[in-house]
């Protein structure tokens, strides 16, 4: 075998070793203590491998004996010290056959002796002449002891130096914290935390980690990886009620039970954001949907653990996560969110692990759109176990369905369909079991109607659901009688048959027949048999359980039809994997045969992903690579399915043989698989399998009915005939699976182990081509209680999962993998030297050296480059970096570019806006000119046409003027004529006559000329008088409006006054009608007729007095300015006496009242002959009533006097021009 030239020493160290030699050396020449070794070795320059991993970060340990307090013994250490050796031997044997795994620490015997490693590919081989190797170099053999034992010692003195911690096992299994005290030979004394000191042996020593790293995030970043480090930082973090932890690729979920508030908006909202990067299932969900949303790729996302470690929850939380990611408009995501509610009640049951166990494998297929948002999804199931609708162990439930139908059901329904309560049916009370601690069962069932509603499932619908799920649970009341000696039966005839087929749609009679005989078909003759009680009891659970999937399987396919994507399908998805985990019984049965099955085949798609393709990639690339070992579980899936020998191909087998049993079938388990190292044959009907999570027993009692799941073909045809249309569609579908008639068997081609197998492979195809992302669910304790840690169940979780080898491979791996293609094309622009060829090796190697990354953080193969983790996150900054600086370049270049375009733009706008407005200036002048124009014409028309007929009206007046004095002239002429014909004129005179008329009318005409000049001159100084009272009359109006306002609030005033004198009189009256009863009847008259009451419609309500406007320079009537301001001063002067005279007789009348009031007292006739109060009271009522008509009639003269003037005002003032 060739070796290369590196020492046989340096082989034969463990990489811990190298770095603590290193340490101890540095120390020794720096005298500078540290007390954390580097987390990477340096790489090797040759292309060999490194030596395995495994042997410096050991994983599996096993603990053969703890020693007492070494000061506490006194010498019993000593004689115990023979025996130890041996039962180390025997004890570390045992459990590596049971955990199949090597013990390893750093201080192995097997290192110290051999010079190679056992696990290390270059092993020598040993020959009796000698071994021949390559002339670089010789290496022996074996080296020699004693030369090893001085560096051991030296790491030993290092630890005991620097004061390291250790961890060590003590008696009670558990792992404690401790400090190396001494060695000796192959043993070690350690004291522990409790200051308590044992012995143990040196090679089951593991290093601690450092206070620094304590309940650190990631397992990565942890310096020493073990089994004690990895359950302690787990712990940590668990006792902090943080319960995710990464190891890797990988999410490691420890179920609180308990609810911890690391969930809800403000937490989605957080990861959506990217302000939060603790591990979180919001953390797995985003990055599934970037990576598809980036990549286009679909994703899927596998929750695997054992059964109550917490899968459904996380997988509730998830698609929560991608519902506020890619919810839209259309609500569709809310719809999937509430289909689990559905599938819980439906699908999920109480077991003694775990009182909400998924009793069903599920896979939610949710499609986004292009722009990222949910259009729809798919659902799918797998493996419904239908026998624990029939049979229940002690301590367990039925599904949550049936306890939540009885507590939840309406009084109504439950008339309808003679539903009574949970303990009253067999299926349920079988267990003494009925109810789940902190669970609302009639809640859960309004929540599941709301859900129903929801995702679309009609109330129609719902009430047939409700009727099958009754005729189940009559069906487990029906009751059998023995008729003969042979065991045959016949059914009992009471409610429960009645009631099952009502609710059914059959006859009662029918069902009967079909419980308690069969129908077998032998060539053209018909056969009845009588069934016997076991084969009776078979059929009415057949029947039961087949209604019961058949109805499970209906609702997926409503659920499918509801969330159905359509024509928007774009080919992006995330899958969740939902799926029972690994289980082991007390009995274990065909159910947990699959369940475990389904597991098997997961781990070896976990396993694929993480270890097998990733180190065939870096083998294949030719890279330098230490090679993980991992369990590998392919030779258990070879014993279950593998071709001709499989179990299930043995299983299936045997189940097409009429008379084959439970018992013949575990014969020939133990006859053909014996061979197999994961197969053990047990006594009787019993065998082992070795899974992946440990050894289960199963129990074949069975198998071959469950695998069968046969139904007679009477049965079918009973449910075919049924009223209820459920029925007649489950009976349908039953028919067209069949692709035979039913014979001697009745049972189908393909049976259930068969049909469960295709499914899986079914599923893991469609994984196969979906990017994975993990999640680990563990179960911190058995008991389901909070803040409760059980090492030992948690580090057979961790083995089972492969937790540590996952952990090994993503520090030791390179988890960014680019083609060179890909790394130049994204980073090529970041190199500074140009002259570099531009092929993508040399572009990516120049980059790679240009940024000085460390030799061990990267690998050249031949198709890419593999980089450590956090190293694209370096690339990707700088890049950013570079990017931001040129778009920060191209963002001012274009700034500008677009400023000068702004601007050139603008400057043309404004040129063409200053046209624009122009033009629009000038259209709007012209059209408000012309408007201006006819509204100027039409006022100076009216003007001059005023103007005209005032002039018309003045000339009009001046010619009717003189033409009266023309008229009155020519009068006065010729009286005068005939007086001077009468007295005998003269012919002279008589010739003369014309010329005197003609002075006559001269001179008239120029006196009337005169008189003329006068009135005008008259005129205008009138009008200046006019003027000059109209202003005066205007302040005296404002004073009458100023006395009319007063007056009406005086009005109010006395009123209210007059008000309270009637209410002092009537109280004074009533005071003396106490006292004399002869005038009761009078005094009630007289008050009721209030004698002081004030007839405020004649007084005080007429009304609100006009403004007076303002007088003209016109009068009528002869009223002249002055008259009217002497009017108004009269009218004024009465109102105020009037005011004065109610005053004072308002206080004679309170005088008066009082007086008499005070009187009342005393005898009804004073000594001075006084009158009696009665009468003084008539007198002052007298007196009242005839001052009140008196004052009513001034009162109202006066204000009749003051609308009579206020009227004159209006009068005078309508005549005003």
């Amino acid at each position: 075998m060739m070796l290369s030239a590196s020492s046989p020493n340096t082989l034969a160290k463990s990489s811990l070793e190298e770095m603590l030699e290193s340490l101890r050396q540095k120390d020794e020449c720096q005298q500078q203590p540290r007390d954390i070794p580097p987390a990477l070795p340096s790489r090797p320059n040759s292309r060999a491998r490194l030596p395995s991993a495994r042997r410096s970060l050991p994983a599996n340990f096993s603990v053969s004996t703890v020693v007492e307090d070494h000061q506490n013994q006194n010498g019993s250490v000593a004689a115990s010290k023979q025996d130890e050796p041996e039962k180390k031997t025997e004890e570390g044997k045992r459990k590596e056959k049971d955990l199949r795994v090597k013990r390893k620490s750093f201080g192995s015997k097997k290192m110290r002796r051999t010079g190679l490693s056992s696990e290390s590919p270059y092993v020598a081989e040993e020959e009796e002449e000698g071994v021949k190797i390559s002339a670089a170099a010789e290496v022996s053999p074996v080296e020699n002891v004693e030369e090893q034992k001085p560096e051991w010692n030296d790491n030993v003195d290092y630890f005991i130096k620097k004061k390291l911690r250790v961890w060590c096992r003590v008696a009670n299994g558990h792992w404690q914290l401790g400090k190396i005290q001494s060695t000796a030979a192959d043993t070690s004394l350690v004291m522990l935390s409790t200051a308590n000191v044992v012995e143990v042996s040196t090679e089951e020593l593991f290093p601690a980690n450092p206070d620094i790293l304590e309940g650190c995030e990631d397992l990565i970043q942890l310096s020493y990886l073990n089994e004690p480090s990895v359950l302690y930082n787990l712990r940590v973090r668990y006792s902090q009620d943080v319960i995710y932890s990464r190891a890797g690729p990988v999410l490691i979920a420890v179920n609180p039970f308990k609810n911890v508030d690391i969930y809800g908006s403000d937490f989605i909202s957080a990861y959506q954001t990217k302000a939060v990067d603790a591990p979180h299932v919001y953390a797995v969900a985003g990055a599934a949907y970037d990576e598809m949303m980036r990549e286009e790729k679909n994703q899927s996302i596998i929750i695997s653990g054992e059964s109550g470690a917490g899968k459904t929850e996380t997988a509730k939380f998830a698609m929560q996560y991608l519902a506020a990611l890619g919810g839209g408009s259309c609500g569709v995501e809310y719809e999937i969110l509430k289909t689990t509610c559905i599938l819980e009640a439906f699908g999920n049951a109480k077991t003694s692990r775990n009182a909400n166990s998924s009793r069903f494998g599920k896979l939610i297929e949710i499609h986004f759109s292009a722009m990222g948002k949910i259009c729809g999804a798919k659902l799918e199931t797998f493996l419904l176990e239908k026998s624990r609708v029939v049979q229940l162990c002690n301590g367990e439930r039925s599904y949550h369905i049936f306890y939540e139908f009885c507590a939840g059901a309406s009084p109504a329904l439950k008339e309808r369909l003679k539903l009574k309560a949970a303990s009253e049916y067999t299926y349920l009370n079988q267990s003494d079991c009925l109810t789940i601690d902190r669970v609302d069962d009639a809640q859960k069932f309004r929540k599941l109607l709301e859900a129903f509603d929801i995702v679309q499932i009609t109330k129609e619908h719902q009430e047939r659901v409700f009727a099958l799920l009754a005729a189940v649970l009559w069906l487990g009341n029906v009751s059998f009688r023995v008729t003969d000696n042979e065991n045959h039966v016949e059914v009992v005839a009471d409610e429960a048959v009645t009631n099952a087929a009502m609710l059914m749609g059959c006859n009662s009679e029918e069902l009967m027949v079909v419980l308690s005989t069969r129908k077998l078909q032998a060539g053209t003759d018909c056969i009845s048999k009588k069934l016997t009680l076991r084969q009776a009891t078979n059929m009415r659970d057949g029947i039961a359980k087949f209604i019961y999937a058949s109805l499970f399987d209906w609702l997926v396919e409503q659920i499918n039809i509801a969330l159905e994507v359509g024509k928007s399908l774009t080919g992006r998805s995330i899958s969740i994997l939902d799926i029972y985990g690994f289980e082991s019984f007390k009995n274990n049965s065909f159910e947990q045969f699959c369940i475990n099955y389904a597991n098997e085949r997961l781990q070896q798609h976990f396993n694929r992903h993480l270890f097998k393709l990733e180190q065939e990639e870096y083998e294949e690339d030719g890279i330098d690579w230490t090679k993980v070992e991992f369990v590998d579980n392919q030779e258990c899936l070879d014993l279950i399915e593998k071709k001709p020998i499989g179990l299930l191909t043995l299983l299936d087998e045997e189940s097409n043989f009429p008379k084959a049993t439970d018992l013949t079938f575990a014969n020939k388990l133990k006859q053909h698989l014996k061979t197999n190292s994961c197969f053990k044959g047990e006594r009787g009907r019993a065998f082992r399998v070795n899974h992946y999570a440990g050894e289960v027993l199963y129990d074949t009692n069975g198998f071959l009915e469950k695998n069968r799941d046969p139904l007679p073909a009477d049965l079918i045809n009973l449910l075919s005939s049924c009223d209820c249309q459920l029925l007649k569609l489950f009976s349908t579908k039953m028919r067209g699976k069949s692709q035979k008639p039913l014979m001697l068997s009745d049972s189908t081609n393909q049976t259930v182990g068969t049909k469960f197998k295709g499914q899986l492979f079914k599923l893991m195809n469609k994984l196969e081509n979906t990017s994975p992302h993990f999640i680990r669910c563990i179960k911190p304790n058995s008991k389901q209680l909070p803040r409760v840690y059980e090492e030992d169940l948690v580090l057979q979780q961790l083995r089972c999962c492969g937790v540590l080898e996952v952990v090994r491979i993503s520090r030791s791996g390179y988890p960014t993998r680019l083609t060179h293609q890909e790394f130049a094309g994204r980073y090529g622009f970041l190199l500074s030297d140009k002259k570099v060829s531009q092929d993508p090796l040399s572009v990516s190697i120049a980059v790679l050296k240009q940024y000085v990354v460390h030799p061990e953080m990267y690998q050249v193969g031949y198709t890419k480059l593999y980089l450590r983790t956090g190293q694209i996150g370096v690339f990707e900054d700088r890049r950013k970096k570079v990017v931001q600086g040129i778009v920060g370049l191209q963002k001012r270049l274009r700034g500008r570019l677009s400023r000068e375009y702004l601007q050139n733009m603008r400057s043309g706008a404004l040129v063409l806006q200053s046209y624009v407005r122009g033009e629009n200036a000038r259209r709007m002048f012209d059209m408000k000119a012309k408007i201006h124009a006819e509204s100027v014409s039409e006022a100076i028309t009216e003007e001059l046409t005023a103007v005209i007929n005032l002039q018309s009206v003045v000339r009009g007046w001046l010619a009717r003027k003189r033409f009266n004095s023309m008229q009155r002239q020519k009068e006065l002429l010729d009286v005068t004529t005939k007086s001077k014909r009468k007295a005998g004129r003269r012919v002279s005179e008589d010739k003369d006559l014309p010329l005197e008329q003609f002075q006559v009318q001269q001179s008239a005409m120029s006196d009337l000329q005169k008189r003329v000049l006068k009135s005008e001159e008259a005129l205008a100084q009138k009008e200046e008088e006019n003027t000059a009272l109209r202003e005066q009359l205007r302040q005296f109006e404002d004073r009458w409006s100023e006395y009319e306002v007063k007056m009406k609030s005086m009005e109010d005033t006395w009123q209210k006054q007059m008000s309270s004198l009637q209410m002092s009189l009537a109280a004074a009256r009533k005071s003396l009608a106490t006292e004399n009863n002869t005038g009761q009847a009078g005094g009630r008259q007289d008050a009721s007729m209030s004698p002081f009451g004030y007839d405020s419609e004649d007084t005080m309500s007429n009304g609100t007095t006009p403004g007076v406007r303002t007088p003209t320079t016109k009068f009528s009537n002869g009223n002249t300015p002055e008259l009217r301001i002497r009017e108004l001063n009269g009218s004024l002067n009465a109102v105020n006496h009037l005011a004065r005279e109610f005053d004072q007789r308002r206080l004679n009348f309170d005088e008066d009242a009082k007086a008499i009031v005070e009187v009342r007292g005393g005898p009804q006739a004073t000594p001075n002959g006084q009158q009696h109060p009665e009468d003084e009271y008539r007198r002052l009522k007298l007196r009242f009533e005839t001052w009140k008509k008196d004052y009513k009639a001034r009162l109202r003269e006066t204000k009749a006097r003051l609308h009579s003037d206020k009227g004159r005002h209006r009068k005078w003032w309508g005549k005003r021009g």
